[in-house]
């Protein structure tokens, strides 16, 4: 009985958390919906819709994917970037996936999510008023990972699905993202009996989305040369791949003060280089709506 006060305590603070720190900025998502289960779990899609958006609609799509080492984390990470592009006209989703302490899973398994909620979009498309062929990935550090491994590894699909229904993105936009797995990256241990299957970064090929990439130079987790690396081997296979790198700025520098970030400034400022990438793709048009 204790624990069950202290968490509906905690959840009664969270939910403070979400609805007030801003006054006026709405992170509350429009809709929550199932799109996996298990024996032992049940995923959500946490959807945030632009204003008058209906199911006839043709709206471009993005889905993004929290940080937290494939151990922890939480979707209302990536609330405000959710609610940014539903002004630009998009539909916004970010997704639950299967991590360590919930779930006792390995990063495999959240690749599987990745690609899992990739396709279901996708498959719900008509339902949902998106346009197929034009749904993005995104993340944060792992979940930088995941984004980024939908769209360049082969494999990791969950049994079962119908894999006629392609689970890769259209576009990537990744913020600190591990991109390499191999011994001299990150967390080789965990993975290493797949690891060159697995590292976004020894899975590149003429088909990776365009991509775009935000890091700190100060990053004490995915050094600066790696991300250059990325970037060499994307433009060596003749696909798009735009390094935006902040001065003296740490791993997870750009979340939003609703989160853990301690201004706005780099939330800002990613916001527009993403706004001007997805524009660049078609997803919207216009100026970015943020100074």
């Amino acid at each position: 009985m204790i624990l069950l006060k202290q968490h509906i305590v905690l959840v009664f603070f969270a939910f403070l958390l979400v609805s007030s720190i801003h006054a006026g900025e709405n992170y509350e998502p429009d809709r929550i919906v199932v799109y996996k289960t298990g024996e032992s779990y049940e995923l959500r899609l946490h959807i945030f819709n632009p204003t008058q958006h209906t199911e006839n609609d043709h709206r471009p799509a993005i889905v993004f994917f929290f940080g937290g080492g494939w151990v922890g984390g939480t979707p209302t990470q990536f609330y405000p970037y959710c609610r940014y592009l539903t002004s630009r006209g998009m539909v916004a989703v970010s997704a639950e996936y299967r991590i360590e302490n919930t779930h006792g899973t390995t990063p495999y398994e959240c690749v599987k999510d990745g690609k899992s909620a990739v396709r279901w979009l996708r498959s719900h498309a008509a339902v949902l008023g998106i346009d197929p062929d034009r749904i993005a990935a995104g993340g944060g550090s792992a979940g930088g990972h995941v984004a980024a491994a939908t769209g360049t590894v082969k494999g990791f699909e969950e049994a079962g699905e119908d894999t006629t229904v392609s689970s890769k993105p259209n576009a990537l936009v990744l913020f600190n993202p591990v991109f390499d797995n191999s011994p001299e990256g990150y967390d080789y241990d965990r993975v290493k009996k797949h690891w060159r299957d697995f590292s976004p970064m020894h899975n590149i090929d003429e088909n990776t989305p365009p991509t775009i990439v935000f890091l700190g130079t100060k990053d004490e987790l995915i050094p600066v040369t790696t991300a250059g690396k990325y970037k060499s081997l994307m433009e060596k296979y003749g696909v798009r791949c735009d390094l935006f790198l902040y001065e003296g700025q740490p791993h997870g520098f750009f979340n939003h003060p609703f989160f853990r970030g301690t201004s706005y400034e780099y939330f800002n400022k990613t916001c527009i280089e993403m706004d001007r990438f997805l524009k660049s793709l078609g997803y919207f048009e216009g100026e970015p709506e943020l100074d």
